[in-house]
């Protein structure tokens, strides 16, 4: 076959071809229609949702800024006067509540954005401080069962202090080892072990505190946890002047 013919077969085939497009486009004229529709709908509710989210994700940030300043605000100091145009609480309870205020309302709003999710957690944490623990665990249990791993991780950390504080250690060891075998960016499994050591010597059990001591000083003797695992094996020697 001579390159005449076969530029001729390529012409007639890329005919045939954009006819029997130009056909089925005819005989399906109203589904091409109705396909062309529900993309353009799907494109236009991508986009509208991409600008709420940035919109309410922008806001959730600004609310949660503002109760982040007010948790930030210093006490009060007994006895020294308060500088003019200077705010501040006369003890860390009161601060919290108000701080907590505007963190609960920001996570009520916001909770589908990042920010939202934050200020859950820190709802959390000052009521905590303010002294309202059944509120300060449902709020960080809520925390605990979301998604976010990391936040889930301090949130689940925070309800551990929360049992040790409220009488219930079996809680607060259960919570501790949970954490162990699922360590995160935010409570890595040193952290989580040193905290559960720390709970058996105020329960008096030194022992079992020395077996968790050991275990991080032999398995990352060069981590953080490894080496205040080493100090309190052996207090003495982390106290001795260097050489």
């Amino acid at each position: 076959m001579d390159q005449q013919t076969k530029q001729a077969l390529k012409r007639d085939q890329f005919i045939d071809t954009t006819n029997q497009g130009i056909d089925w486009a005819k005989e399906n004229s109203q589904a091409v229609i109705v396909g062309s529709i529900i993309l353009l709908a799907v494109i236009i509710v991508a986009v509208v949702f991409g600008v709420i989210y940035h919109s309410r994700s922008s806001a959730a940030t600004e609310a949660f800024g503002q109760g982040m300043q007010v948790y930030e605000t210093p006490l009060a100091q007994p006895g020294e006067p308060v500088p003019a145009g200077v705010k501040t609480f006369p003890s860390s309870a009161e601060r919290a509540k108000a701080a907590n205020q505007i963190f609960m309302d920001a996570a009520n709003k916001y909770s589908l954005v990042p920010e939202g999710r934050l200020a859950r957690y820190f709802g959390g944490i000052t009521y905590m401080e303010a002294g309202e623990s059944d509120l300060a665990e449902s709020t960080l249990k809520k925390v605990a069962d979301g998604w976010d791993n990391d936040l889930a991780a301090l949130a689940k950390f925070a309800l551990a202090d929360l049992y040790r504080k409220t009488g219930r250690d079996q809680q607060a060891i259960a919570m501790y080892n949970d954490l162990t075998a699922k360590p995160s960016t935010t409570v890595p499994a040193g952290l989580a072990q040193l905290q559960l050591a720390s709970l058996y010597e105020a329960e008096g059990k030194p022992e079992d505190a020395k077996k968790i001591y050991a275990h991080l000083k032999d398995k990352d003797a060069k981590g953080p946890a490894g080496m205040i695992a080493a100090q309190k094996l052996n207090p003495a020697a982390a106290g001795a002047p260097a050489r």
